[in-house]
Formats: structure tokens, C-alpha cells, sequence
């Protein structure tokens, strides 16, 4: 399974980006995909994720400000009045499910920097 981010690069604050990940190979059973984001120094935080089935989860910061959405195999972050601690590199994640007896296996991209200025 390979993973693929685009869309990243300098917003100012207010302003808005959209995310893009795309993932590809034998995918059978996708559980869900969601974006993870990862500033200097700080670990790695989920920031949304979308199910199978459609449902979504967002950090709290993210509420009302991002949409996690999902066709097929790609999934997008669409980030609005975006803020200089969303500043970060994003990366996605693909879960994928191979046995009902075992947790789903997690497959990264390499992840898009986006930087917001004040």
C-alpha cells in the first residue's frame, strides 16, 4: 500500500488549503483514513479521521474549522480560517483491515508541510 500527500504550502492566517491524500495498491478492507500532524519538536496529533462508513472525528482545535472527506481511496482535509499553531507537516494515514482477529494495519505517507503565517 502506498500513500501519497499533496496540497501543502504557505497560507496566511484566515486563510484556507485543502489536503489531498491518495492511497494505492491492494487495499481490500479500508477501515478509515485520517490526517495526523506533526510540528517541530511536538508529537505527532490525529487531527481528523474518516471511517469506512462515513463517519468523521476531529481534534478539538479542528471543529468547526476542518472537513475530512473521503472518495474511494483519497481522502481530503479542508482547512478553513486556518491559524499559526496549525502550522505542522501532515501526514495521512490508511488503515487497512486484513482479519477480523487483528487490528487494522496502518500504512503513512511521507506527509505535506503547510505553514501558516501571522
Amino acid at each position: 500500500v502506498y500513500v501519497v500527500e499533496s496540497g501543502g504550502g504557505l497560507a496566511q492566517a484566515g486563510g484556507s488549503q485543502t489536503l489531498s491524500c491518495t492511497a494505492s495498491g491492494t487495499i481490500r478492507n479500508l477501515v478509515a483514513m485520517a490526517w495526523h500532524r506533526q510540528a517541530p519538536g511536538q508529537p505527532r496529533l490525529a487531527v481528523a479521521r474518516v471511517m469506512k462508513n462515513g463517519d468523521t472525528w476531529y481534534m478539538e482545535g479542528a471543529k468547526g474549522r476542518f472537513t475530512i472527506s473521503r472518495d474511494r481511496l483519497t481522502a481530503f482535509l479542508q482547512m478553513t480560517n486556518l491559524r499559526p499553531d496549525d502550522t505542522g507537516r501532515y501526514y495521512c494515514q490508511v488503515e487497512v483491515g486484513y482479519s477480523p482477529y487483528n487490528a487494522p494495519e496502518s500504512y503513512w505517507g511521507q506527509g505535506t508541510q503547510v505553514t501558516v503565517s501571522s
